[in-house]
């Protein structure tokens, strides 16, 4: 008489899988593992992000020499903590792997030093903040800076306008109409922010692009924390404060 061996439960099939994919992913050629990744870890919570093989191999990968794995690592491993900070279940993510978390920031602030494309170096910004878990917006915040372009509401009360602050390549205005698609719009003067008055995160933020040697990115980080005119009231307002309401 002979056996078959018990099949395995569901949760060593998700610590292989889970284990799988890390390990794939370390090897900084294989897309479709961070794909998975983010899918099964993120967005739709199949694999279990207190699982401790999660932020120890990322760790890992963001203390290898590999700069594109690193930032890969550190882009997940912020965004699941944003996201564990802000769930019931997993609150305590942060606290319980307070030596993983140290070691991810720290990698995180080496490789900002270093890096020299402007978008890498904004991703890694992000990280950091993510990483320090202070705010919970850092995403927003950053994407605007990467893209050069803010969607925002009206902060009026009966929210008058949907808008884009825009800053960069294509000028410094805010628009409340679809200005890639018209040449005939009305733009209002963006108002950045004055460097020697900015406060808090601000200026350390801009302070930070300045010292790594991205002074684009602070000029942008200027207009992030300066302030927009509504086109429909003219009401003037606080560029990341409505970032901030976005977020909330």
């Amino acid at each position: 008489m002979t056996t078959s061996a018990p099949a395995p439960r569901a949760d060593d099939a998700d610590c292989a899988r889970l284990k799988a994919l890390l390990e794939r992913a370390a090897t900084g050629r294989d897309g479709q593992a961070w794909g998975d990744l983010w899918t099964e870890l993120y967005h739709n919570g199949t694999l279990d992000v207190t699982d401790p093989l999660v932020l120890h191999t990322l760790a890992d990968m963001a203390e290898a020499d590999k700069a594109d794995t690193a930032a890969s690592a550190l882009h997940l491993a912020g965004a699941l903590l944003v996201q564990a900070d802000q769930r019931y279940e997993t609150r305590n993510l942060r606290q319980d792997h307070e030596p993983e978390v140290a070691r991810l920031l720290g990698a995180a602030n080496r490789w900002r030093q270093i890096a020299a494309d402007r978008n890498d170096y904004c991703h890694l910004l992000e990280a950091v903040l993510n990483l320090e878990g202070d705010i919970h917006w850092a995403e927003d915040l950053i994407w605007g800076v990467v893209s050069e372009e803010y969607e925002l509401e009206c902060p009026d009360p009966d929210g008058c306008a949907s808008l884009w602050v825009v800053f960069g390549e294509r000028g410094f205005f805010s628009v409340a109409e679809d200005y890639v698609l018209s040449d005939d719009v009305e733009t209002f003067p963006l108002h950045p922010a004055d460097p020697r008055a900015l406060e808090g995160l601000g200026r350390r933020l801009y302070d930070l692009a300045l010292a790594d040697g991205h002074e684009e990115v602070a000029h942008a980080l200027s207009y992030s924390f300066g302030e927009a005119t509504c086109p429909e009231c003219q009401q003037r307002f606080s560029v990341v404060r409505q970032v901030v309401t976005r977020s909330s």
